[in-house]
């Protein structure tokens, strides 16, 4: 049996009729006909009576057709179901992201696909390092991957989302004495406030603190226990008052969107698209030029 007999059989019962009901399906009176005789013989019980003037449906026939309208029922709601992801009316997308982008670009690209499609329930998967959020998006457990770009990008395509310029956030009294852009050298001598469990690219070795929180972390450094390395945009927009030093050679990450080869789904193609009207992604599309400034809230 397949969806057209459980078909066939309804519309027999509800028209009381196999000419009527053809004519409903669209399909030779004859071809029905045929259909319905062999369902018999396969299921080995009549589901019509044919002995009247008219055609009545049998009790068995009656069982059989309602477990048929249950069936076409569900097959109907998986197409719905089906249509409404197509159309991101409904769905989930499960991205994997580096924990040093949680801040920025992520909330961003959220928000605007959010805005586009706010049925879609999004879920985020922290990762520590770039090869975490790989593994998630080959394994199949994220759709896709927000990280940092690296020199092999381990079988996964990579969209494009911008650049990051790292910069050194510090209290005003830590950077008195401290030139402008701050050499990468300096930092092995400045008390630094890092993640616990992160691994700095840059040699920093003066760990004053170790925070679980990222902003505690970024309270530590406004009230001068300490600095920290951020992107630019984090820097100026979440830690009022503190100095924002470049760092010279610059400190630039390319970021983007890592997904498997294979066609992805439709709420992560959508995500994909997002990034082409998103003109703020990262703080630009290349490094801001080395300066000092006071960022504000």
């Amino acid at each position: 049996m397949d969806i057209r007999d459980a078909e066939y059989v309804v519309a027999v019962a509800d028209h009381g009729s196999v000419t009527e009901a053809a004519r409903a399906l669209f399909i030779a009176q004859p071809s029905l006909s045929q259909a319905i005789r062999t369902l018999e013989r396969d299921l080995g019980v009549e589901l019509f009576d044919r002995g009247g003037r008219k055609l009545r449906i049998t009790p068995a026939g009656m069982s059989f057709a309602h477990a048929a309208r249950q069936v076409l029922a569900d097959v109907e709601r998986a197409r719905a179901v089906v249509h409404d992801v197509a159309e991101l009316r409904s769905g989930t997308l499960t991205i994997a992201v580096l924990n040093s982008l949680a801040a920025d670009p992520l909330p961003r690209l959220i928000g605007r696909f959010h805005q586009q499609f706010p049925r879609v329930l999004l879920s985020t998967v922290s990762a520590d390092v770039p090869d975490r959020v790989g593994r998630a998006v080959r394994s199949g457990e994220c759709d896709l991957g927000l990280t940092e770009l690296l020199v092999d990008n381990q079988g996964l395509e990579f969209r494009l989302v911008g650049e990051q310029e790292i910069v050194l956030a510090l209290h005003a009294d830590l950077a008195i004495e401290l030139p402008d852009p701050v050499s990468v050298d300096l930092l092995a001598d400045i008390p630094m406030i890092v993640e616990i469990g992160s691994r700095p690219r840059l040699p920093v070795n003066n760990i004053a603190v170790e925070c679980a929180h990222r902003q505690s972390m970024w309270e530590l450094v406004v009230q001068g226990a300490g600095a920290t390395l951020l992107p630019r945009r984090v820097a100026e927009q979440e830690l009022p008052g503190v100095v924002v030093r470049s760092l010279t050679p610059p400190e630039v990450r390319t970021i983007g969107l890592v997904h498997r080869p294979d066609p992805v789904p439709p709420a992560a193609a959508a995500f994909i698209a997002a990034l082409d009207g998103d003109h703020g992604a990262s703080e630009s599309r290349k490094a801001r030029p080395a300066g000092d400034s006071r960022a504000s809230s």
